[in-house]
């Protein structure tokens, strides 16, 4: 008997232990999926008579993708200004950054300076991020500084990965679009970037070329998308295609869902040569009542 209640006990802490780092898919489902559509102004910052408001949507920085509009006007007047050279930089606790535009160009037609950050981390106790912006106007230059708060993103179709390849180059994965995908075939967007590593001493801070990263050209990010709870047996779907880049330096593909719920997005991501820098082939088998196997790379995604 003593050695049944022994067994019952060794028993129950081995499946505790076992469960207890799963997805918990039932306290996901029905979550409701937020979509964001207006910028609002999520910051601004002020040097002299200029300041610059910087919009995102709903007003919020987010980890993850976050498209920019930086607007700069004069504050005696509100009126905008012509300003030039405007650079923006994002730094994390002073000695990192994140996938950004640094020399942000003018849209002539919306009047605003179109920029991104793909933040790798929310704000925190020990995570600090302060936004670096320099602009010219009326022939002097402006460098102001300001702590920013950056949120949890709670969409998961906007998910991000960071990794080291193969290549021992830092690589970074944003989910752009869609917000809210369909059960149907949804064009993918997803913005792939590398960390530039240094090839000279740090400047005075902060030195933008420590901190720089770029958008990867010409790579392929192959495409295996699964529900991988136990009761979907890690099923596929037809008709996804592969990530590749387009001409705004985005990568475009297809994913098709074939129903609502817990996705995985399971990638291999492959450089100009075909070199797999990250990533494994997930299994074809049909495993009801297991959780399905991921690949090394991949995003989860639930709608």
């Amino acid at each position: 008997m003593k050695f049944f209640k022994i067994l019952v006990i060794a028993l129950s802490g081995a499946i505790t232990s076992c469960t207890i780092d799963k997805t918990d898919y039932e306290a996901e489902i029905g979550s409701q999926v937020p979509e964001y559509y207006e910028f609002k102004e999520a910051v601004s910052l002020t040097s002299g008579n200029y300041k610059i408001s910087i919009e995102a949507l709903n007003g919020t920085f987010y980890k993850g993708y976050n498209e920019l509009h930086l607007k700069v006007s004069n504050t005696q007047n509100n009126q905008s200004v012509s300003a030039s050279e405007v650079t923006f930089l994002p730094i994390l606790n002073t000695s990192s950054s994140c996938p950004h535009k640094y020399n942000v160009s003018y849209d002539a037609t919306n009047k605003y300076f179109a920029g991104y950050a793909v933040f790798t981390s929310e704000s925190a106790s020990l995570n600090s991020w302060k936004l670096y912006i320099s602009f010219k106007a009326d022939n002097q230059k402006y460098e102001i500084n300001k702590d920013i708060s950056v949120e949890k993103q709670s969409n998961k179709n906007l998910n991000m990965t960071t990794f080291t390849g193969k290549d021992n180059e830092q690589y970074v994965i944003a989910l752009i679009s869609p917000q809210k995908p369909k059960v149907a075939e949804n064009p993918l967007i997803a913005g792939i970037y590398k960390y530039n590593k240094p090839t000279s001493p740090a400047g005075t801070f902060p030195d933008p070329t420590q901190f720089s990263y770029s958008e990867v050209s010409g790579y392929t990010l192959k495409l295996d998308p699964r529900m991988p709870e136990p009761s979907m047996g890690n099923h596929s779907s037809p008709n996804n295609q592969d990530l590749t880049q387009q001409n705004d330096g985005l990568y475009h593909g297809v994913v098709n869902y074939t129903m609502t719920g817990n996705w995985t997005l399971n990638l291999i991501l492959m450089n100009q040569n075909g070199l797999i820098l990250k990533g494994t082939v997930v299994p074809t088998d049909f495993t009801p009542g297991v959780e399905g196997v991921k690949s090394e790379l991949y995003i989860d995604t639930l709608f």
